[in-house]
């Protein structure tokens, strides 16, 4: 029996299919049929590139969530001052948010879905690592308050999320100005 080669621009071409299903319709209304449907293969196509649909979404996850983090962390050094260091990164997730606000969608749901397993947020959480070694530095040398990173997080990135939504609704727009304020109250809000 001759084993078919994977094509890497059909798991990409699958990837994107699965990002906009799940953006539109959620996790649920994604089925592989549509998805396959969607990237012109058949159904079975899709198991040459992941085990099941668990897996894909799985993978998709870890994907966005280390290219979310490539872009966070570029021109970031450990070696900075707490807040420089921090606006830079807050600055990088803003930027990536509404320039991708498709993978920035996706990241949103998979923040508040049973979806996404264990072990593959995990492995998203490992590419934050800069950003909590950076809040534990300043918890240290009490600058940023003593609170959990979860609290960090909630107070000073997921606010983006709201903002993006704004803008696709046309109610906010993410000037430089309104940047600005959103990162001093993001910051304000983590601060000693």
């Amino acid at each position: 029996m001759v084993k078919r080669e994977k094509n890497n621009e059909k798991r990409t071409a699958l990837l994107k299919a699965t990002l906009s299903l799940v953006n539109n319709n959620g996790f649920h209304d994604a089925p592989m049929s549509k998805i396959a449907k969607l990237t012109g293969v058949s159904p079975a196509t899709i198991y040459l590139y992941f085990d099941s649909k668990q897996d894909l979404i799985n993978q998709l996850y870890v994907e966005v969530k280390a290219s979310f983090c490539e872009c966070a962390f570029n021109e970031y050094d450990e070696s900075l001052p707490i807040k420089k260091g921090f606006e830079i990164i807050w600055k990088n997730i803003a930027h990536y948010k509404f320039k991708n606000i498709e993978e920035a969608v996706f990241l949103s749901q998979c923040d508040n879905t049973p979806m996404i397993d264990e072990t593959s947020k995990e492995e998203g959480l490992k590419h934050l690592q800069p950003l909590i070694d950076l809040w534990e530095r300043g918890k240290t040398e009490k600058i940023i308050k003593p609170i959990s990173s979860y609290l960090l997080y909630a107070y000073t990135i997921y606010p983006l999320a709201f903002l993006m939504n704004m803008q696709k609704k046309d109610k906010n727009q993410l000037d430089e100005n309104c940047l600005e304020n959103a990162f001093q109250a993001a910051w304000d809000s983590i601060r000693i």
